[in-house]
């Protein structure tokens, strides 16, 4: 199709019947929307996150389902075929509580991802119904069909070819006759089991369904007005980006801005699709535009902060002039799928940090990663850190940098800075107790009036 959008709604743009409403509307106003990837409706994940969990006893299991319910009940009752889709709830629910109670007889990461899919399932059967309200043709279609990935529950990753044949096969033909929605997070492996993406994969996948239909623009429609300077529930002095690059967002979106989920610009850069981000609460108010060139490049145009970071500190004077140390460590990281965002160095120890992701339910660097570490060297662990990253270009040419940046935050202990890597942050790891009064002072500092 010569213009053809791929829009994403996130849990809060379908949390009720008048939040899904707005985004029909939105939908109805542009039907250059063609493919619709909507989340799970808000709560609905955290009340499916417990239940996939290995504890929970019977009598909260039948509260957190009741719980669902009523989420997505409220929805149904404002539409015309209530109890047909009532019925179908039911059906669902029904499926989910005996999926819910396997899972406390015994613990499987596989039926975890099959039960935090029902969200996104729920969802995208309710926004159908809402399109066809306003007068959309709509179909609704079960992502898994093209979405296939590997047997990595909880992080699976997606076959890109295999996702372009199968959306080429069994999608685009559905595109000229209806608006088609699906669920963003879930796929299916080989074997025909549900994998999810990671928590916030939802615009991950419409990303990967833009790149495999070609899509000529991505929305991505949030409860905010497009990207910011900083998280706004720091401080009300940040503003709103119009446009932004390719490379600045991905920065933002790798250390911490919640708006967009770090891999989500990846397909988009492959292809060249330009990104909006904008409010689907208020869809005239604008939002930002990510693009490969933009009109603007100042120093400095946002901090970005990510919380709950781990920071490991490994110690050995056998790294003293020898070599293959750091190959052994981070052997043992491979092995165990961890994945380290910040490394700095000096003679004999490397201090590394880990991100441990809103909604995990256990540490990534458990006893036994410390364990094998430990038959290497001395190994130190600290919790409780965030990690603040001013966003900017050319970075690493700027005088004055440290001086501009640093110089109000003295009196604050920072544990670890990375710079010179990228000419698009600086980074460094601060007390979480110390981090929103940081972001707040920076901000004051970098993007004054």
């Amino acid at each position: 199709m010569a213009n053809l959008t791929v829009a994403k709604f996130g849990g809060t743009s379908v949390a009720n019947h008048d939040a899904m409403l707005r985004c029909a509307n939105i939908i109805k106003n542009d039907l250059s929307n063609r493919i619709v990837v909507v989340s799970a409706s808000a709560g609905v994940t955290n009340h499916l996150v417990r239940l996939g969990q290995a504890d929970v006893p019977a009598d909260e299991r039948n509260d957190v389902i009741e719980s669902i319910r009523v989420i997505q009940y409220a929805i149904a009752e404002a539409l015309e075929n209530q109890a047909e889709l009532k019925q179908t709830i039911d059906g669902k629910l029904t499926e989910l509580a005996t999926l819910a109670s396997n899972q406390f007889d015994q613990f499987t990461a596989k039926n975890s991802d099959e039960i935090l899919s029902f969200g996104e399932q729920l969802s995208s059967l309710l926004f159908t119904q809402v399109l066809r309200s306003v007068g959309v043709n709509t179909t609704c279609f079960d992502v898994r069909t093209v979405m296939k990935t590997n047997s990595l529950y909880g992080k699976a990753v997606v076959d890109i070819d295999a996702l372009k044949q199968q959306t080429v096969n069994e999608l685009v033909p559905q595109l000229n006759d209806n608006v088609v929605v699906t669920q963003g997070f879930i796929g299916q492996d080989g074997l025909g089991h549900t994998t999810t993406l990671g928590r916030g994969g939802s615009d991950y996948s419409a990303a990967l369904l833009a790149e495999a239909v070609d899509a000529t623009n991505l929305s991505i429609w949030t409860d905010v007005v497009g990207i910011f300077t900083t998280d706004p529930r720091i401080t009300d002095q940040a503003r709103a980006i119009p446009e932004i690059s390719f490379g600045e967002a991905a920065e933002m979106a790798t250390f911490g801005a919640k708006i967009l989920h770090p891999a989500t610009l990846i397909p988009a850069m492959r292809q060249n699709i330009p990104v909006f981000v904008g409010s689907s609460k208020e869809p005239e108010s604008g939002g930002t535009l990510i693009q490969q060139s933009v009109a603007s490049s100042p120093t400095y145009r946002s901090i970005a902060l990510r919380r709950e970071q781990t920071l490991v500190t490994v110690k050995s004077p056998a790294m003293l002039h020898a070599s293959g140390f750091l190959a052994k460590v981070f052997a043992i990281l491979a092995k165990h799928e961890l994945s380290v965002d910040l490394i700095t160095t000096s003679e004999i120890s490397v201090a590394l940090t880990f991100d441990n992701p809103t909604g995990s339910t256990q540490s990534l660097i458990n006893n036994e990663v410390v364990k094998e570490l430990e038959q290497l060297c001395e190994v130190s662990v600290e919790h409780g850190l965030s990690l603040v990253a001013v966003i900017g270009n050319n970075l690493h040419a700027t005088k004055g940098l440290g001086t501009h940046v640093f110089d109000k935050i003295n009196d604050f202990n920072i544990r670890m800075i990375c710079h010179g890597a990228s000419s698009n942050n600086l980074c460094f790891l601060v007390p979480e107790q110390d981090a929103n009064t940081i972001v707040e002072q920076l901000h004051d500092t970098l993007f004054a009036a």
